[in-house]
């Protein structure tokens, strides 16, 4: 691998905006991609408390970055701040990667229903019809939900509160709603399951999801964007019952790597030494 360069007055510089951020995995990936480009950049985290976003933002664009990932709680406010909305930004009524543009605009995109996708595709699943059974109403439902209809999929929708469901298909046309507790008579209609909830992530909600796999066609794709632990148990039964199944740690790279590709002008390799570098860190965390 190729060192990188020192940090000079040519660094190209991208970073992480959350409260807290601490936590983020971006760093690793963006400073892992620009060593192995060779590329003089660097990708820092920055804490930035509520209320002083977008001077943060400001001074951020006027310091030369170029461009920023955008975490909680801060997305409806980078929603708030861009000058232009790209369509995937609409369509997921979510910001969470600005760009400062060379004309003096911050462009801003979502990448997690893209990069859901590309991680689903990346496992050698296409994605283009059929039906998906949506577990949750958040925004990472909302963004990978505009991705799926985008390429022909039927979208349907189950929540714990049904209100959210519906408030959820009102905002994005073309997804159907189905209560919680008969999410999974659909089941044998379904070519994908998609848990965009945090039950099964390590500390996350205390509830089950509303599942019976006995019901699902041998077809089905089970996916889960929970990454810690990276085979939950809605997992661990897909694969128990010879089912295909998809975890959230691909979706995170790959969304990474939308945003690399607008600040540093590089594809990254989304490959198996990102994986295994972030895998050893989440296993590293846990342990400690």
């Amino acid at each position: 691998m190729e060192r990188r360069p020192r940090i000079d007055g040519h660094t190209l510089l991208a970073g992480v905006i959350g409260w807290p951020v601490a936590h983020s995995r971006s760093p690793l990936m963006h400073n892992f991609w620009l060593e192995q480009r060779g590329i003089n950049g660097a990708y820092v985290p920055l804490p930035v408390a509520p209320g002083a976003f977008d001077v943060a933002v400001r001074g951020l664009q006027a310091a030369g970055f170029r461009g920023v990932n955008v975490t909680i709680p801060h997305k409806e406010s980078a929603y708030r701040i861009v000058d232009r909305l790209d369509r995937s930004a609409q369509r997921s009524g979510s910001v969470n990667t600005l760009v400062f543009a060379p004309d003096g605009r911050i462009e801003g995109y979502s990448t997690d229903g893209d990069g859901f996708v590309a991680n689903v595709e990346a496992h050698g699943i296409p994605v283009r019809g059929g039906r998906a059974l949506l577990l949750g109403a958040g925004g990472a439902a909302r963004a990978i939900a505009a991705s799926l209809l985008d390429r022909g999929v039927d979208v349907v929708v189950a929540n714990r509160t049904r209100a959210r469901a519906d408030a959820l298909a009102a905002q994005l046309a073309g997804i159907a709603v189905i209560d919680w507790a008969g999410a999974d008579e659909l089941l044998p209609s379904c070519r994908f399951v998609v848990n965009t909830t945090s039950i099964g992530m390590e500390g996350g909600a205390d509830a089950t999801l509303p599942l019976d796999l006995s019901r699902a066609d041998a077809g089905l794709v089970v996916c889960d964007i929970v990454y810690v632990p990276r085979q939950t148990a809605l997992l661990r039964q897909a694969a128990e019952r010879g089912l295909r199944t998809v975890d959230g740690l691909g979706m995170l790279i790959h969304q990474a790597g939308l945003g690399f590709e607008k600040w540093f002008g590089a594809t990254p390799d989304i490959g198996p030494e990102v994986e295994a570098l972030l895998d050893a860190d989440l296993h590293r965390a846990h342990a400690g």
